[in-house]
C-alpha cells in the first residue's frame, strides 16, 4: 500500500468512526430532551459541515448520493416490511383513506392557499404537489429511536410506505394540469405516460423481483435469510430500478411487502436489514445536515412562511378528514397529521424537474422548496416524536 493510499485509508476510518460517536452521542442527548435523533443529527451535521466548522472533509459529502441511496433502499424494504396482510389487514381502510387524503388535501390546500395569496398559477400548482411528499427515513428513523411498537406507529408506517406514491401519482397530474392550461396537449400527455410508466412500473418490477427472492432467501440458514443474501436482494433491486429508470423507492417498498407476505418460512424477513441500518442512517442524516444552506433558509420569504403554514395546515386536515371518513380512532385523528409533518428529498426532486419545464420560475421553485425542506427536515420529526407519544398518552387513559 502506497502512502497516499494509506493516508486516504486514515482518514476514511477516522472520519467513519468519529461520524458513528457523534451518532451515539446524538442518541444519548435524544433520550434525555424533547428532540429526536433525527434533527439532532441534522444540526450536528450542520454545524460540522461547510457552513458550520468545516470539519467534514469534500470526498465524503461529495459521495453523499451513494449513501443516501443505500439508505433510503433499506428503509423502503423495511416499510414495505411494515405491509403484511396480518398488520394491514386491522386498518386497511383508515391507511388508505389518510395517506390518499393528507397528500391531496395538503396538495390543493398549498395550491390555493397560494393562488389567493396572488402568486402565479404555475408556481401554486407545484409547490402544492410538492407538499405532497413526505421523509419516509426521518419518521422511521424516529420510530425506531422510541421503539413503541403500538397500533398507531405501525399505521403511520404504512401510511409513509405508501404516501411518496400518493405524491408522484399528484405531481404528474398536476404538472400534466399546467401544460393543459398551457396548451402543451402533446408534451401533456407524454409525461402523464412517463409517470405512469415509473409508477406501475416500479411497482411490477418490485413485485417480480420478491417474488423468487421470497421463495429462494432464507433457505441457507432457517427462519432467517443471512446478511450477505438480504444486503443482495435489495443492493440488486435498487441497481435494476435506477437502470430502468424507475423509483428505487417505491421498487424497494414493493420488495419489502411481496417478501413479508409470501415468505411463509420467514420468521421475518431480512431481519438482518435492521441490525446494519442504524450506522447508514446516522451517516445519512449527518450529511444530509451538512449539506444544509443557512442562505437558502434566510430566503424563505412570504411566499416560503406561507407554504409551510399551509403545509402543515394541510397534513393536519387532511389526516383528520381521512381518519373521520375511515373510521379511525381519537389518537389517530388527531396526532396523524403531525406526525406526517417530515419532508425530504422527493420535494426537492419534484422542483427539480419542474423547474426545467417552467424555467421563469426556476429560482423561485427551488429556493421554497430547498428552504421548507430544511425547515421541516428539523421542525418535522420532533412533530413526529411528539404525535406518538400523543397518541400513547391518549390510549392509555
Amino acid at each position: 500500500m502506497t502512502t497516499i493510499d494509506q493516508g486516504l485509508s486514515e482518514q476514511y476510518l477516522l472520519t467513519i468512526g468519529a461520524l458513528l460517536l457523534v451518532g451515539l452521542f446524538a442518541s444519548t442527548v435524544a433520550r434525555r430532551t424533547f428532540l429526536p435523533r433525527v434533527t439532532i443529527l441534522l444540526l450536528l451535521g450542520f454545524g460540522l459541515g461547510s457552513d458550520g466548522v468545516g470539519v467534514i472533509p469534500s470526498w465524503l459529502t461529495s459521495n453523499f448520493q451513494i449513501i443516501a441511496d443505500i439508505t433510503l433502499l433499506m428503509v423502503g424494504f423495511l416499510l414495505g416490511g411494515k405491509l403484511s396482510r396480518s398488520d394491514f389487514k386491522e386498518s386497511t381502510g383508515t391507511v388508505l383513506w389518510i395517506s390518499f387524503t393528507s397528500a391531496v388535501v395538503t396538495a390543493l390546500a398549498v395550491a390555493l392557499g397560494l393562488y389567493l395569496l396572488n402568486v402565479p398559477l404555475e408556481i401554486a400548482v407545484i409547490l402544492g404537489c410538492v407538499a405532497s411528499a413526505t421523509a419516509p427515513a426521518a419518521i422511521l428513523d424516529v420510530v425506531t429511536e422510541l421503539g413503541v411498537d403500538s397500533p398507531f406507529s405501525k399505521r403511520l408506517l404504512s401510511i409513509v410506505a405508501l404516501d411518496d406514491i400518493w405524491a408522484l401519482i399528484i405531481f404528474a397530474l398536476g404538472m400534466a394540469f399546467l401544460q393543459n392550461v398551457n396548451g402543451q396537449a402533446t408534451h401533456d400527455e407524454s409525461m402523464l405516460v412517463h409517470a405512469s410508466l415509473e409508477i406501475f412500473g416500479s411497482i411490477l418490477l418490485g413485485f417480480l423481483m420478491g417474488l423468487p427472492a421470497a421463495y429462494l432467501t432464507g433457505r441457507a440458514k432457517p427462519g432467517q435469510p443471512m446478511l450477505t443474501e438480504a444486503i443482495g436482494i435489495v443492493f440488486i433491486c435498487g441497481g435494476v430500478s435506477m437502470w430502468l429508470d424507475m423509483s428505487y423507492l417505491i421498487t424497494s417498498i414493493v420488495l419489502g411487502a411481496t417478501i413479508v407476505n409470501l415468505a411463509q418460512h420467514h420468521e421475518y424477513p431480512f431481519h438482518a436489514i435492521e441490525d446494519i441500518e442504524s450506522p447508514f442512517m446516522v451517516i445519512f442524516f449527518i450529511l444530509a445536515g451538512a449539506s444544509l444552506e443557512l442562505d437558502a433558509l434566510m430566503n424563505l420569504g412570504l411566499i416560503g412562511s406561507a407554504f409551510i403554514l399551509l403545509r402543515i395546515m394541510g397534513k393536519y386536515l387532511g389526516a383528520k378528514l381521512g381518519g373521520r371518513l375511515s373510521h379511525a380512532d381519537s389518537a389517530t385523528r388527531q396526532w396523524m397529521g403531525i406526525a406526517l409533518l417530515p419532508q425530504a428529498g422527493v420535494a426537492i426532486g419534484m422542483a427539480l424537474v419542474a423547474s426545467h419545464t417552467f424555467h421563469e420560475h426556476s429560482q423561485t421553485l427551488l429556493t421554497i422548496a430547498i428552504s421548507s425542506t430544511i425547515f421541516f427536515e428539523i421542525i418535522g420529526p420532533i412533530g413526529t416524536r411528539l404525535a406518538i407519544q400523543g397518541a400513547n398518552h391518549i390510549k392509555q387513559k
